[in-house]
């Protein structure tokens, strides 16, 4: 099979990490991969920032548990028996927004075409982590933590910016089996 089908078909969301750090290099490689992403005339409206430091892990993690339970509110009255499916995983994980990832890449806008141009630039990354060996995640509750402002002064982050990710990447602590995928709806013409 074609290398980049079979990356794509093999990617998976990783939800649990060793705790080996993973060399700059290597981030620095899965940025780049990122940064070769396609953007609207070529804007590449996006700048990263790398989380590893675990203190502001940890504030972050404080700063968007409430926010994100916040958000999945309406789904205790939508779809109750989801919604007790996340608070158990909130209760009983240490770290249910970033999974202890060792490191955090916070893709920020910074430009025009933002919108359509910066998850191209997520999705090459994760699949830059997969062909390196590493795990990743797009994991979106972890943006929510805009509203503390040590946060945002650490990610150099402006009221008119908006987070894409953050990706989370490390070491996986095992394989994840592929969810059951539904054939894709194609109308030819």
């Amino acid at each position: 099979m074609n290398e980049i089908l079979k990356a794509i078909k093999e990617r998976r969301s990783v939800r649990a990490y060793k705790p080996e750090k993973v060399p700059k290099e290597i981030i620095a490689a899965i940025i780049e991969a990122g940064n070769n992403a396609p953007s609207g005339m070529n804007s590449q409206p996006w700048r990263f920032v790398v989380v590893e430091d675990e203190e502001l892990h940890k504030k972050m993690l404080e700063a968007a548990v409430p926010n994100a339970k916040r958000v999945l509110e309406p789904l205790k009255t939508s779809n109750p028996e989801r919604y007790q499916l996340i608070m158990k995983r909130y209760e009983e994980l240490k770290d249910p927004i970033y999974y202890s990832a060792p490191a955090i890449v916070f893709v920020i806008e910074n430009g025009p075409y933002a919108d359509l141009s910066c998850p191209l630039a997520c999705e090459n990354m994760m699949l830059a982590a997969h062909s390196l060996g590493l795990g990743s995640c797009w994991v979106a509750f972890g943006s929510f933590v805009t509203d503390n402002e040590e946060i945002k002064k650490a990610l150099d982050l402006k009221d008119d910016e908006k987070i894409f990710g953050p990706i989370i990447i490390g070491y996986p602590e095992g394989v994840t089996e592929p969810p059951e995928k539904k054939p894709p709806e194609i109308k030819w013409l």
